[in-house]
């Protein structure tokens, strides 16, 4: 489990089938071989350290679910280690496992913030709740406005400034997550209904 706080910007040092490498230092402290290690909201495990680094080994079905196989050397992360039970959680229950992809729609300036649009599929979109909490590429945020194809979060100058998420163009695909608690609620009420 996350909180879907980013603790850090990575960068991919190497992409190759089965494997990524990821230049990283804060989020090493206390990480140990097999130990989780959300990028960019995917929870991958750690399969080797080095002082600069981790690898990590991503199966088929990760590239083909998610937006990892999109990345390329040099591309910046979003990195956070797994949750414990000793720490706050500031964000919302993150499961570190990505449910569909969406894309940026746009991205508008309102004062400090930015209202960031994205669209997602049905699957995710039924989650989707005005006030509620998503995950986009691992950084948790509360949803502020949804359309039958869009859903829209405003992004603080802090999250700005220590995620990845505007360094997105229009059109890019990002991993999404939708709340658990509502993906829970709503499996329960669509099985009372059959």
């Amino acid at each position: 489990m996350f909180t879907g706080i980013i603790e850090e910007l990575g960068t991919v040092r190497e992409v190759r089938e089965g494997r990524m490498i990821f230049n990283a230092k804060k989020v090493l402290w206390g990480t140990n071989l097999g130990d989780s290690i959300a990028v960019n909201g995917c929870d991958l495990t750690v399969s080797y350290l080095e002082e600069d680094g981790f690898h990590a080994s991503v199966m088929p079905e990760t590239f083909r679910r998610t937006a990892l196989g999109d990345l390329k050397v040099g591309s910046v992360v979003n990195l956070e280690r797994a949750l414990t039970l000793a720490q706050r959680l500031g964000g919302h229950l993150v499961r570190g496992v990505v449910e569909a992809t969406g894309a940026v729609e746009s991205f508008t300036p309102e004062g400090d913030a930015i209202i960031a649009r994205y669209n997602a599929p049905p699957e995710i979109l039924k989650y989707v709740i005005i006030k509620g909490p998503i995950t986009i590429d691992g950084v948790s945020l509360t949803i502020i406005d949804k359309t039958p194809e869009t859903f829209s979060v405003s992004l603080v100058e802090f999250t700005q400034e220590h995620t990845n998420l505007l360094q997105r163009a229009v059109g890019d695909r990002v991993n999404l997550e939708s709340d658990i608690i509502a993906r829970y609620v709503g499996q329960l009420l669509d099985e009372r209904q059959t």
